[in-house]
């Protein structure tokens, strides 16, 4: 069986922990969100797809749920000394190396995707990492502060002002001209089914579905999503604070209802969101907190039984 997930950080990555624990043999191809990637200190950072690497790749902090395990902080703290920007963004002294590396890499002339395949040949993840695009798209924000109404890069706004300051709209400088990754289409048309993780529906799934080409591809196949709200708040992060940005209520209905019917075949909700509906879409309440491994592994297992399901 070949499954192909879309994916952003921390949710999705336990998510696919789950999906590869469930369905062991399967052939998984996740395609990863790099609207959050951004160059700091000269180094080209992406968040997401390194989130899903480490973490499938046992190295990732599993308190914090992104950045390595035992990591150390002497770098950011020389830095620092040094009175170098940013100092809002700190990277660990391990996961520079894999920053390092990637640069190095694009300096040399090589596109993302080869470079995730090199990156993932150490950590072997046990899925084929796909960047949704190999050209540059950033997800930007509109603000207004007391420096007036302006854009500034989505880690800005996510990771310094914790999204305290309201956002005003989305951006994805880039998209416009972007091509799917090579192996992105591909692995859509080969896929038996789809699975959506729980993860933002704003700035991850909704960033990957912007690079044209990749939503439409999608509409050919069975696609099972799972609710990244439960109960109206977001399981995780600042959704909430993505949704109200865009005019979307923040509850598994109004995400829903954003996907559409076109593109959901079916929806994984909690269990205190049954009574979600929408023609044309199969609904079902489940348990959705992924408290520990083997919670996550029930949520796949759900949501690939829906899906064979919904494809017979």
């Amino acid at each position: 069986m070949h499954i192909v997930s879309l994916a952003g950080g921390i949710g999705g990555a336990r998510f696919l922990r789950g999906l590869r624990t469930t369905e062991p043999d399967a052939q998984i191809t996740v395609i990863g969100n790099t609207g959050d990637d951004i160059t700091l200190f000269g180094l080209r950072v992406c968040p997401d797809l390194d989130t899903v690497m480490y973490t499938l790749g046992d190295g990732i902090d599993e308190k914090r749920g992104w950045g390595r395990a035992e990591e150390s902080h002497v770098v950011k703290e020389e830095l620092a000394a040094y009175g170098v920007e940013p100092q809002w963004f700190g990277l660990g002294d391990r996961d520079f190396a894999t920053h390092i590396v990637r640069s190095q890499m694009l300096e040399a002339g090589y596109p993302l995707s080869q470079i995730t395949e090199a990156l993932c040949a150490r950590w072997q993840p046990g899925v084929r990492l796909l960047p949704m695009t190999d050209d540059r798209c950033e997800t930007h924000v509109v603000i207004e502060d007391e420096r007036g109404k302006r854009a500034i890069h989505f880690q800005e706004w996510w990771v310094r002002l914790r999204a305290s300051v309201p956002a005003q709209s989305f951006a994805l400088v880039g998209a416009d001209s972007a091509k799917p990754a090579p192996g992105v289409l591909e692995a859509i048309d080969q896929a038996d089914l789809v699975i959506l993780p729980p993860s933002n529906p704003v700035v991850s799934i909704g960033t990957i579905l912007q690079v044209p080409g990749i939503r439409s591809a999608l509409t050919a196949k069975t696609v099972v999503g799972v609710s990244p709200i439960i109960g109206g708040a977001p399981v995780r992060g600042m959704a909430d604070a993505c949704l109200t940005a865009i005019g979307v209520e923040t509850s598994a209905q109004a995400v829903l209802e954003l996907y559409g019917a076109g593109l959901i075949d079916g929806w994984l909700v909690a269990e205190q969101d049954e009574g979600v509906t929408l023609d044309g879409v199969q609904v079902v309440a489940r348990p959705l907190l992924m408290h520990d491994a083997e919670a996550a592994a029930d949520i796949a297992r759900t949501a690939l039984d829906l899906a064979q399901e919904l494809a017979r």
